[in-house]
C-alpha cells in the first residue's frame, strides 16, 4: 500500500500518543488514572482508525 507522507506523519503522531497513553496505564496499572488512561487510549485508536481512512480515502497520492 503506497502512502503519502502526511499519512504517515499522522499515523506517527497517533501511535506515539497511543504509546505515551498505554505506557501510563501499564507503569500505574489498577489506579484509576491508569484506567483513564486506557479508556482514552481506546478513543485515540478510534479516532486514528477513523482519520487514516478519511484521509486514505481523499487523497490523491494514497488511493
Amino acid at each position: 500500500m503506497k502512502t503519502c507522507d502526511r499519512f504517515e506523519r499522522m499515523k506517527n503522531a497517533y501511535e506515539t500518543d497511543l504509546a505515551v497513553l498505554n505506557g501510563h496505564a501499564d507503569r500505574h496499572a489498577g489506579t484509576n488514572p491508569a484506567k483513564a488512561s486506557s479508556r482514552i487510549a481506546k478513543g485515540v485508536k478510534l479516532n486514528m482508525a477513523r482519520a487514516l481512512s478519511k484521509h486514505y480515502a481523499r487523497c490523491r497520492v494514497c488511493c
